[in-house]
């Protein structure tokens, strides 16, 4: 009886372990702060290098493209619209990419996207200034991707392209902890302030290279965002030594 007890025991904390470590490959902070600094970046490349077009911030494309279209500058506002449904396009893929591939053995679908992300922002980099629509499109189909598929950082919600809901987050974590004293809420306030220190960051490097580099500043990104891949890929090995010890 306690034998048996004590295989069940070892079979609960082996799965508790996977579980954990398997939820933590993907949000855990070390890898968000790439994911983080790439998608700063790629804001500031399209808006300082390709006509000044947000590729994270659908908000401000809306407004420019109302203000644009109110004034009958129709082609101008075609101009912010393009990223829009590119953008949608790129949450339908991501949730396609997961339905298809979530399930199976090898390679986790969180890596697939970063892959697809990286062939997508090297092929950006080769578009010449007179096909700034289409390498619009392109950066923001992708961010779409990753703000679908990085969703949580530590297990909270997160984004890794824009900065309004971590900011929110944050200053709701900092008065729970102003009023409960539970440090909890206080590590999260602080995960959330990396997260939009990490964006800022990335902004500025954005701001101060795209002028220099070029075009081919975004293959930064692509450098970034293959750091997150590696560590994807350690923190699974991780997990499946910790789970072989239990």
């Amino acid at each position: 009886m306690i034998h048996r007890w004590e295989a069940k025991a070892r079979m609960s904390m082996q799965t508790i372990l996977k579980g954990k470590h398997r939820g933590q490959m993907s949000d855990a902070f070390v890898t968000t702060v790439f994911l983080t600094v790439s998608g700063g970046f790629q804001d500031a490349y399209t808006y300082f290098t390709r006509g000044n077009v947000y590729a994270n911030a659908q908000t401000g494309n809306v407004v420019w493209m109302s203000e644009r279209f109110f004034r009958g500058e129709w082609a101008e506002g075609l101009r912010y619209l393009i990223p829009i449904l590119a953008f949608m396009l790129g949450v339908l893929a991501a949730e396609r990419l997961r339905h298809h591939t979530r399930d199976r053995q090898g390679m986790h679908w969180r890596q697939l996207v970063l892959l697809v992300e990286m062939a997508l922002l090297v092929a950006v980099g080769f578009l010449p200034l007179s096909m700034n629509e289409l390498a619009n499109a392109l950066v923001s189909f992708v961010c779409a991707m990753q703000v679908q598929a990085f969703r949580k950082i530590n297990g909270h919600p997160f984004a890794s392209t824009m900065c309004i809901g971590n900011l929110r987050s944050g200053v709701e974590a900092l008065d729970l902890f102003a009023r409960t004293r539970d440090r909890d809420h206080l590590r999260r306030a602080g995960q959330y302030g990396g997260a939009l220190l990490c964006f800022a960051i990335g902004a500025g490097l954005g701001s101060a290279v795209s002028p220099a580099m070029g075009v081919k500043a975004i293959w930064l990104c692509c450098a970034l965002l293959l750091v997150s891949f590696a560590l994807m890929f350690v923190r699974e090995e991780e997990a499946k030594r910790e789970g072989e010890a239990v």
